[in-house]
């Protein structure tokens, strides 16, 4: 079952619409969250947009509203959230324009249907998951915008092993946390890597880039990995103990050498 929602290389013909002057506090079809605004100043104009684990359908809504795309798909597994997409897309007058599925992943899909699909607020081994179990519908699929909430290296392996190239990531704080965004594209996987295994990790645009938000995450990670060293030290020398220790040093020197 899906989980429920929580510069440089920048690819062209993007979405750039932003709401201005809206201030209202409350996520709707005019006004995305930070992050999914993100999200969805990816989408190329004029994409057919399908939004798997759409929630209220409030990406897809906003997509068609403001010429991001020409139309949509909202994809939801669990009955409520469906029901709830359903009564958005109805209030919004996009049912032309918006198709309300209910399945899993992106078993909603025909093959061909869709050429922008998102995937956003679910951690990576799922979105991993849901690529790999749908892998047949990714036929003529022109973009994939993913926003894993956890375990991005898992995210950035899949499309490096099942020839997606990367080619575009951001990084952004809301509300006290701190999320990313990877954008890739049929092409050559390794192309974006100079330091493969730092840069799974890492991401490697955002390396590049090094920015302010990145460097808090990544201390905040060494800090937090430390502290499991130092516990892990304390129990005991388990030969499995001793795997997790040696993997999180190994993480630690990655990136204490990429915030130098």
């Amino acid at each position: 079952m899906l989980e429920r929602k929580g510069g440089e290389g920048e690819p062209p013909s993007r979405c750039r619409w932003r709401k201005v002057g809206c201030h209202c506090g409350a996520m709707n079809e005019f006004r995305l969250s930070k992050r999914l605004e993100t999200v969805a100043s990816f989408i190329p104009k004029g994409a057919v947009l399908a939004d798997i684990g759409s929630d209220h359908a409030y990406l897809p809504c906003y997509a068609c509203l403001h010429g991001c795309a020409s139309k949509a798909i909202a994809g939801e597994v669990a009955d409520g959230p469906f029901r709830l997409a359903q009564q958005q897309v109805e209030k919004s007058g996009l049912s032309h324009l918006i198709s309300v599925r209910k399945g899993d992943g992106l078993s909603i899909l025909a093959p061909g249907e869709a050429d922008c699909i998102t995937i956003a607020g679910m951690g990576g081994a799922l979105i991993a998951r849901i690529l790999g179990d749908g892998k047949e519908k990714l036929a003529g699929v022109k973009r994939l915008i993913l926003q894993p909430n956890i375990g991005a290296e898992l995210v950035r392996r899949w499309l490096l092993d099942h020839g997606w190239e990367l080619v575009a990531e951001r990084i952004l704080k809301e509300d006290g946390q701190i999320y990313e965004v990877l954008v890739a594209e049929p092409g050559a996987p390794r192309r974006p890597y100079r330091h493969l295994e730092a840069e799974l990790l890492l991401g490697p645009f955002l390396r590049r880039e090094n920015s302010e938000v990145f460097r808090e995450k990544w201390k905040r990670e060494i800090e937090n990995w430390k502290r499991i060293i130092a516990d892990l030290t304390a129990k005991g020398q388990s030969e499995a103990a001793e795997r997790k220790k040696r993997e999180l040093e190994r993480k630690v020197q990655l990136v204490e050498e990429a915030l130098l």
